[in-house]
């Protein structure tokens, strides 16, 4: 079954998305999602918003809501769920090491799981467009919409600066990126160049993989941008990057998933 609270005040002040919070059933487990729905009448394409370690907080809530002002059903499930529910958190050092910590709990299998989980929640909606489903993700989100891009029900990634990739995957064993080859749909890959955590070589590295596999994929790289450019709550917002980045997404969501 499923809960949904709606936000009556919230939903007035934008009368062009009616918000919601609901429970997303995985076997025994109920995880907490944010939802935002275009409304008005009629069957759209959806996008799973995936967080970064600091929870299902506000700038992750204002995708949700930006893509469904964009005409897009959005959803951000809870992916501490298991570890720390109800977790969200600001940007201090304090945080980012609270956050670095649940992220080194969760496992890949787990991670792919809950993600299913929120495909299948979205199928179930009435106003989705079938097989129109895509993700997007920003930092430790960035790395699991790169892996969970592998589900054949992810038609369009866009992954912002996930760390990681070509050397760890969550819980051990083969870096992620060894599981490109298994992605079905195109991935757009957005990385900063003055991003202390994500060496350029990295970055290399994922577009030589995506390359090999014969991936359909665009990776860009931002001058002056570093870790978080796109989260406007974060000191290491860069407004240009972030502009012309939301650009692309759009662009890779009208053509892959209208």
């Amino acid at each position: 079954m499923t809960l949904a609270t709606i936000n009556p005040e919230k939903d007035q002040a934008n009368s062009s998305i009616r918000t919601s919070c609901v429970k997303i059933a995985n076997a025994g487990l109920l995880i907490d999602a944010y939802l935002a729905e275009p409304n008005h009448f009629g069957v759209f394409p959806a996008v799973i918003v995936v967080q970064e370690i600091f929870g299902v907080n506000i700038h992750i809530r204002e995708v949700v809501e930006r893509l469904a002002r964009e005409g897009y059903v959005a959803i951000a499930p809870a992916l501490f769920q298991r570890t720390a529910p109800n977790f969200e958190s600001a940007y201090s050092p304090e945080n980012i090491q609270e956050g670095r910590d649940l992220k080194d709990k969760t496992k890949a299998d787990e991670i792919i799981s809950d993600i299913q989980a929120a495909i299948a929640y979205l199928k179930g909606l009435p106003n989705i467009k079938d097989e129109a489903i895509g993700s997007i993700g920003f930092c430790f989100g960035g790395h699991v919409v790169y892996l969970t891009a592998t589900l054949p029900e992810i038609k369009a990634t866009a992954s912002f600066y996930g760390a990681g990739i070509p050397s760890t995957t969550f819980g051990g064993g083969e870096p992620t990126i060894r599981r490109t080859k298994d992605i079905t749909g195109a991935i757009y890959a957005f990385f900063g160049e003055e991003d202390a955590g994500i060496p350029l070589t990295d970055v290399d590295k994922v577009e030589a993989a995506l390359k090999e596999a014969n991936i359909s994929h665009k990776v860009f790289r931002y001058a002056n941008a570093g870790h978080g450019f796109f989260c406007n709550h974060r000191g290491s917002y860069h407004p240009e990057s972030a502009a012309d980045a939301w650009t692309h997404v759009l662009e890779l969501f009208q053509e892959k998933l209208k």
